[in-house]
């Protein structure tokens, strides 16, 4: 996934006498250039089963083209989905089906788009085969529009056979300054560069006349991506197997687009009490700007379908000399998109409205994230509506049920009249301590709980002294969450990190 202007499309731009459309942003949107340190509207920030995230920049507008995660003979048709502000998505069903492809069956994989020529190309891998006899490899398809409908340019796959190695999978394009565009790509521990002719359905070959040149990294498995920084090639792959927790994205630099690539160093890999098999990513650039963001798939951590994976994207970070920070995935949602996706709810009725999550009056209902923390700082704005009850944050949650004690894990939480309480629950209810605030009706009020080992402490709006302090070893490690007791309430600003 690159974007303008230093991604492949704003290289592509470069290069008009090649006939690429220039990209350019007005200037609210330049005016308006996304600034996070990760999808702080929350993870997954589309809905559905998706992986094998590619992204491009379309005049102000961000394209994400994704593979469906279903099972293997349900891969029949691609969506995209595109954002002005890379919080507030719109899907677009169906922008390429087998059904349009006459080649192409199933295993529909790793769409890669880009413009050129006045229309736009979308790069895909079909049929997964494992031998030179199937039929299957790589494609093109072109529309008019970004959104497609995109239609098979050539009626047969572009890479169709197994070179150097390389299956015929998970592929990438990008544009150098000088117009000349390649395809990087490769499965099975093996990856290929080809050029690709100005019409972008025909290869060419490289000076020394060959087609397919070989330029493997250490420890390669599939997932190629190449982008260019302040005259920097970067080529990144997926290393592991995608079901696996040790799948993870690594990258190497070098002076031209192909190469030779040395590993440098892994940058991405799953972060236990976030999400596994992290990978087959992409990186944007945001127009105008060094902000930087990678976007990948992900598998919650209560998930054991291989095909159960979702989109994510965190901030990428560059030192001074141009390497790249090994990426933290964040755990965010102000709820700016108007949706809570990755929640779970047991009990009460919960909505987002207004940049808020709420709950209508309940008892005990939680709301919890899939995460497991051990020690950590959790913050949140929290706002309690009733006139009696409390409202607050949930923690190191596990066994979690509808009921209002029907769990294993902590609660700290504020009532409407400032008192604050710190408890335990176990299907039962044990109170830590209690503290008194002062308030005004309606207020909200940020809560804060650091946990490192058996130290819990719980801070409201001052967030140098906590107003209760404990030692309770009794639970260690579990989901985050939120939940009221006899109460309606909202929540916003939610974010966790882990102990510093």
């Amino acid at each position: 996934m690159t974007a303008t202007p230093t991604g492949r499309v704003a290289r592509a731009c470069a290069a008009l006498l090649a006939g690429c459309l220039l990209v350019t942003l007005s200037p609210s949107a330049a005016a308006a250039a996304p600034e996070y340190t990760t999808a702080e509207a929350g993870n997954p920030f589309v809905d559905g089963w998706y992986a094998d995230p590619d992204t491009v920049v379309y005049g102000d507008r961000y394209w994400v083209f994704p593979t469906t995660s279903k099972g293997y003979h349900e891969q029949t048709y691609l969506d995209a989905f595109s954002s002005t502000d890379l919080v507030n998505w719109t899907k677009h069903p169906n922008v390429l089906r087998t059904a349009d492809i006459s080649w192409a069956r199933y295993a529909l994989w790793a769409p890669a788009p880009i413009q050129r020529n006045g229309r736009y190309y979308l790069y895909f891998a079909a049929n997964d085969i494992q031998n030179d006899s199937q039929l299957g490899g790589i494609g093109v398809a072109v529309a008019d529009r970004p959104e497609g409908p995109y239609r098979d340019a050539l009626g047969r796959p572009l890479v169709s056979q197994f070179h150097n190695g390389a299956q015929p999978i998970d592929q990438d394009v990008f544009i150098d300054d000088d117009g000349q565009a390649y395809l990087y790509y490769g499965g099975w521990h093996h990856a290929n560069v080809v050029r690709l002719n100005p019409d972008m359905t025909s290869l060419g070959t490289f000076p020394d006349g060959t087609t397919y040149k070989e330029i493997t990294p250490e420890n390669y498995t599939e997932g190629s991506f190449m982008f260019e920084r302040n005259g920097t090639y970067y080529l990144m792959w997926s290393e592991g197997a995608w079901t696996g927790p040790d799948y993870s994205v690594s990258y190497a630099m070098a002076d031209s687009p192909t190469g030779p690539f040395r590993k440098i160093d892994k940058v991405l890999a799953q972060d236990p009490a976030v999400a596994r098999g992290s990978g087959h990513h992409s990186v944007v650039n945001v127009p105008g700007t060094d902000t930087w963001y990678i976007v990948y798939h992900r598998r919650p951590l209560s998930e054991t379908d291989g095909n159960h994976r979702q989109l994510a994207y965190d901030r990428l970070y560059f030192n001074a000399d141009g390497t790249i920070r090994p990426v933290r995935m964040q755990v965010k949602d102000n709820f700016a998109d108007g949706n809570a996706l990755g929640w779970r709810t047991y009990g009460g009725s919960w909505s987002v409205r207004d940049g808020r999550y709420r709950v209508e009056q309940s008892q005990g209902g939680k709301a919890l994230l899939d995460t497991d923390f051990a020690d950590f700082t959790y913050d949140a704005d929290v706002t309690p509506h009733g006139s009696g009850g409390d409202a607050g944050l949930a923690f190191r949650v596990t066994r979690p049920g509808v009921g209002w004690d029907s769990y294993s894990g902590y609660y700290a939480g504020i009532g409407p009249n400032g008192r604050v309480v710190l408890g335990r629950a176990n299907d039962d209810w044990t109170q830590l301590g209690t503290a008194q605030t002062s308030v005004a009706p309606g207020s909200t009020h940020r809560l804060r709980v650091t946990a490192v080992g058996a130290s819990i402490r719980v801070y409201v709006d001052d967030m140098a002294t906590p107003k209760i302090s404990v030692t309770d070893g009794t639970y260690r490690s579990g989901a985050n969450g939120v939940r009221v007791f006899d109460t309606s309430a909202s929540f916003d600003n939610v974010a966790i990190s882990p102990a510093q």
